[in-house]
């Protein structure tokens, strides 16, 4: 055995479907230890990508490569993350562009780890180095996204401008129009209902009978492009604009899904629906626009991006004609 050292390497026929932490041993003559250490800290590339599981089956003719100084992975989707985050940012508000699969804030069972990568958490460690603070930058959360959901939302700085954010979301000030994929053929309307913790089969959703309990919740959506087989009315997909009138957790998905249009991706408000549903790795909802009142000075602020690449893909093939088979 021999300390671990930078090389690359070409999986020879007889290491085959051999796991990565036992290809990277018998190649780079290192100890068991180390190529498991090697492999969860990021050093080591299985082709361009880097290999975090040493229970990954190498195939031969792979290229396999150690580096001794690449960073762990941790850090570079940190810095990937940093480099798109922050839209817009000034000494009331930041404007953020949350990437799906992270969360708001942490909900207080997280392991450290995770409350680390929560978004308030990183965009304090972006703000408290851009601005060469010491310690935490302060953040106040006015809204929020569900982990699943991609796409703008705004923190304030100041207690001033969380107060002043906070009644425009009260007296239905602020603009906020989502992106969506939805099953089926969805007509333009507005879901108007009051929703409920429990409607009585354990999920929140609308008050049952239209009894006025709960809270408000007002939906408009516009469909946009109807997708592969929506036409005839059952199954296919729409893609749709709603905005949002009031803010409550899950509106949009509940309204739709309810409606008999879950949203592609939804795992939870889909127990009602018997419709062939489309697979989806997240919840296709993406915030593509935010507009508010700047809290310092009362001008108006209007914010829009684009889907990320993974809602986009499934667009793409849900476009692709029926012929070429199914997502």
């Amino acid at each position: 055995m021999q300390a671990p050292r930078d090389g690359r390497w070409t999986v020879p026929a007889e290491l085959d479907r051999r796991p990565l932490d036992g290809a990277v041993r018998a190649l780079a003559s290192v100890s068991w230890s180390d190529a498991r250490r090697l492999i969860e800290t990021g050093k080591v590339l299985v082709g361009s990508a880097v290999a975090t599981s040493a229970r990954r089956r190498v195939l031969s003719g792979e290229q396999i490569e150690i580096r001794l100084h690449a960073p762990r992975p941790e850090t570079v989707r940190r810095r990937k993350l940093e480099g798109e985050l922050v839209v817009y940012a000034d000494a009331s508000v930041v404007v953020v562009n949350k990437p799906a699969g992270v969360s708001t804030i942490p909900y207080g069972d997280e392991d450290p780890a995770e409350q680390a990568s929560t978004l308030d958490a990183l965009v304090r460690e972006v703000l408290a180095r851009r601005d060469r603070l010491r310690g935490r930058a302060p953040l106040g959360v006015v809204q929020r996204l569900d982990k699943g959901t991609s796409g703008l939302l705004v923190f304030a700085r100041t207690l001033a401008a969380k107060k002043h954010l906070a009644q425009q979301l009260r007296v239905r000030a602020m603009h906020r129009q989502y992106l969506a994929l939805a099953h089926g053929a969805v007509p333009r309307g507005t879901y108007r209902s009051y929703l409920v913790e429990d409607r009585g089969d354990g999920l929140r959703g609308s008050a049952r009978d239209g009894r006025r309990e709960g809270q408000l919740a007002v939906t408009h959506v516009e469909p946009i492009e109807v997708l592969r087989g929506a036409q005839e009315g059952a199954g296919g997909v729409t893609l749709v604009a709603c905005r949002l009138e009031t803010g409550r957790t899950h509106q949009i998905r509940i309204h739709l899904a309810e409606a008999g249009h879950p949203l592609v991706g939804e795992t939870v408000y889909v127990r009602d629906y018997r419709g062939a549903r489309i697979p989806a790795a997240r919840l296709m909802l993406h915030a593509a626009e935010l507009g508010f009142n700047h809290p310092a000075d009362d001008r108006p602020m209007r914010f829009q991006v684009p889907p990320p690449s993974d809602f986009d893909d499934v667009l793409e093939r849900l476009r692709e004609p029926q012929r070429k088979g199914a997502i």
